[in-house]
């Protein structure tokens, strides 16, 4: 079974109706079935979205993403330099 990806306002919404549900009692199992979600997920989700409004959320997502795509750039001219490295000491 292939997981689903969830947006950040989905993420939020989640942690909101998962908060209500605790506040009435509900074991965490139990609420995080209601929504779907392993208890594993649930937790993660808290720890990393836990207080942060729907655009925080999206606005962490797409800096995650900008972050991986400088992070590959980075290696990739670190790739060309070391090439350029065993060229010019004459290295085959």
């Amino acid at each position: 079974m292939k997981g689903r990806k969830h947006s950040p306002e989905q993420i939020i919404r989640k942690l909101r109706e998962a908060e209500r549900l605790a506040g009435e009692g509900q074991e965490v199992a139990a609420v995080a079935k209601a929504l779907e979600v392993s208890p594993a997920t649930l937790h993660r989700w808290r720890n990393q979205y836990g207080g942060m409004k729907a655009q925080d959320a999206k606005e962490l997502k797409l800096l995650r993403v900008e972050n991986q795509r400088l992070k590959r750039m980075v290696a990739d001219r670190e790739l060309q330099i070391e090439m350029l490295r065993e060229v010019a000491t004459g290295k085959r």
